[in-house]
């Protein structure tokens, strides 16, 4: 057995710690816990850890804060952050700083494996430099897209409507795609919500956060029946969900464009 990976939890609610640290700990995972930003930075300087898990919004040092010290002194330490809906613009802006990826609470045990598995796993992509995920990780996003960033984009068409497809970088982090979970059409979707879940394994499921508010108008049946396409071209032919938006000029101002 190999090293295991060391994983610190940051959150102000001991429970909130502990039931985080439970669903990690294993032959996988070391798992240390920190009540407060300021204990997590002692932490760090004692040791190296491969990911760490912060709330964003604690007192004293805040998650954000925490962020931009790790990235200034452990760039390598995959970060990701755990929200409170609705806060959509501090988690891109996370992301934009640095942070690997963000968890909306209430999530489950499942939801956390996934988002640590993918984090550790873009970890080795970047230390072990692997061939297979190069050309995605070197592949531009076009101008004039929205995005959330590493997980999903949106792009406004001339109808107003809009197109939603998966990041190249999200795509980096997952072996295989098994199934991907569609919503049905003309339900509702809520920005920063789950818009498609992509099935890796039966413990591996990894969520595609909705860019803006709507209904869903269409679902792009080609990449339903050949997922290879979304590695070849995600952010054309490799669109998702097209969504009928119903907040866009609100929605667009939290997300990144390219």
């Amino acid at each position: 057995m190999g090293e295991k990976f060391r994983i610190l939890v940051v959150d102000d609610e001991l429970p909130v710690c502990k039931s985080i640290a439970s669903a990690l700990v294993g032959d996988e995972y070391a798992v240390d816990s920190a009540l407060s930003g300021e204990e997590a930075l002692e932490l760090q300087e004692k040791k190296h850890y491969d990911a760490i898990i912060a709330d964003l919004m604690m007192p004293g040092i805040s998650g954000l804060e925490l962020l931009k010290k790790v990235r200034e002194n452990r760039p390598d330490t995959m970060m990701i952050m755990i929200t409170g809906y609705p806060s959509i613009r501090t988690a891109v802006e996370a992301i934009r700083i640095g942070a690997f990826d963000y968890l909306p609470k209430p999530f489950t045990p499942n939801d956390l494996r996934s988002i640590v598995s993918r984090a550790l796993t873009r970890k080795r992509v970047v230390e072990q430099k692997l061939e297979q995920a190069r050309v995605l990780e070197d592949l531009p996003v076009p101008e004039g897209l929205y995005t959330i960033p590493n997980n999903s984009w949106a792009k406004v068409e001339d109808d107003g409507t809009v197109l939603v497809g998966i990041h190249h970088m999200l795509l980096v982090t997952i072996k295989k795609i098994a199934t991907i979970e569609y919503p049905k059409l003309n339900e509702t979707r809520y920005q920063g919500e789950a818009c498609v879940r992509i099935v890796e394994s039966e413990e591996r499921m990894h969520k595609l956060w909705t860019p803006v508010t709507g209904k869903i108008m269409a679902i792009n049946e080609r990449v339903k029946d050949d997922y290879a396409k979304l590695y070849r071209d995600p952010y054309i032919t490799g669109w998702l969900v097209q969504i009928a938006p119903t907040n866009l000029d609100n929605d667009i101002k939290n997300l990144a464009l390219t």
